[in-house]
């Protein structure tokens, strides 16, 4: 063990060259690792890129798809039905004939009808030639004005029984016509709501038979936005939106209407944005739910950095020659290993970056937000209870 000792204590001695080889490399990478992390613990940048592409500022919902125009077609008169001509994704003309209700009881009434309305003119030709004789008769003195009288009242009494019994056959016709159900407009059935047999009632309202969409190509979105984003949105503002049964593809809408009936959802106060959507292709289908992106402003061509290259509150550990120079209008840039302070302006913040307005930024800047081991703007923002944020959305 001692001669293993005194071996190494001896061969340094032994080989002075290798061992200045050795001693020169241990100080050279004490110098390279040792002295560029003290370096960097006291001078060394926080940099973040700038960008430079468009820029969006956006509102974000959700809303659910439909037709532009949906007409749901009823009945009213009750019966069973007896025969249905159209289904589900049916394509059908103005007039086409949907369904048929059972006629016979609508039949029976205008049978019944008709032959009150025989009664009533027969009726009426009598009480007319009562009339006509009386009223010669008493021209010639043979029989009292009061029975003349009584004569003429009996004939316009009939002549209204037949008013009334036309108008109660006109009725009963116009009823039996509404035993075929036809189709108000052009469209696509897309909802049925009867079968074959079943038994419609229409005694207090009209029941929904079908529903009809006038033109599947042309769609609207309804999404609800919150008051705090709607002073944003306007009329003709570009859209963006996504469906889950397409997830690779996005599409396009135009806002059309902001419907100024306010409604509550959670104690936040939302109103209603009206989207047309064209759906040429026939992709999307009523009901779907829509992720909507409201394109509200845009900056195309401009440079950009996320909002937190602009938390820095003071020059001084940055460039003392800059201490007095306000980080609110300028920026410190990393320029070919230099620190240049540069003037700028706010342009279109979005939620994640900021637009920067200035003729002095040039491609390979690096905005500086602070120093390597230097306590960030942000937690000192924090610690202090002041808000943060690159402005207003």
């Amino acid at each position: 063990m001692w001669n293993k000792i005194k071996w190494i204590i001896s061969w340094p001695l032994r080989h002075k060259w290798w061992s200045l080889i050795i001693i020169t490399i241990l100080v050279l990478l004490f110098l390279i690792f040792g002295g560029a992390k003290k370096s960097g613990a006291n001078g060394a940048f926080v940099t973040v890129d700038v960008s430079r592409g468009d820029l969006e500022q956006v509102v974000s919902a959700t809303g659910e798809i439909s037709p532009v125009n949906t007409v749901s077609v009823g009945s009213q008169v009750s019966g069973t039905i007896s025969a249905i001509y159209a289904d589900f994704n049916t394509r059908v003309t103005q007039g086409q004939v949907l369904l048929e209700i059972e006629p016979s009881v609508l039949q029976s009434s205008v049978t019944e009808a008709r032959a009150a309305l025989d009664s009533a003119k027969s009726q009426l030709n009598l009480a007319k030639s009562d009339y006509i004789r009386n009223k010669s008769l008493y021209a010639d003195g043979f029989i009292a004005r009061a029975e003349m009288e009584q004569s003429q009242s009996q004939y316009e009494q009939a002549a209204a029984s037949v008013t009334r019994a036309q108008s109660q056959y006109d009725k009963a016709v116009t009823n039996l016509g509404y035993a075929t159900i036809t189709s108000p407009v052009d469209g696509t059935v897309i909802s049925r709501k009867v079968d074959k047999g079943q038994t419609v009632a229409a005694s207090f309202q009209t029941p929904d038979l079908f529903e009809i969409a006038e033109d599947l190509t042309k769609m609207q979105i309804e999404t609800a936005v919150s008051e705090a984003d709607i002073g944003m949105i306007q009329q003709g503002q570009n859209v963006h939106f996504t469906v889950d049964a397409y997830p690779g593809n996005t599409f396009a809408g135009v806002v059309r209407q902001i419907r100024l009936s306010p409604t509550t959802t959670s104690n936040v106060v939302v109103y209603t944005v009206v989207i047309d959507v064209d759906n040429e292709k026939l992709l999307l289908m009523p009901g779907m739910t829509a992720f909507v992106t409201i394109v509200v402003n845009r900056a195309e061509d401009a440079w950009y950095a996320p909002n937190s290259a602009f938390l820095l509150k003071s020059f001084a550990n940055i460039d003392p020659a800059a201490a007095n120079v306000s980080p609110e209008n300028h920026l410190a840039v990393l320029r070919e290993k230099k620190v240049v302070i540069i003037p700028f302006e706010k342009g279109l913040v979005t939620a994640t970056e900021t637009q920067i307005v200035s003729d002095e930024i040039q491609f390979g800047d690096k905005i500086i937000v602070g120093r390597v081991g230097q306590e960030s703007s942000a937690k000192k923002s924090t610690m202090r209870g002041r808000p943060m944020g690159g402005g207003p959305m």
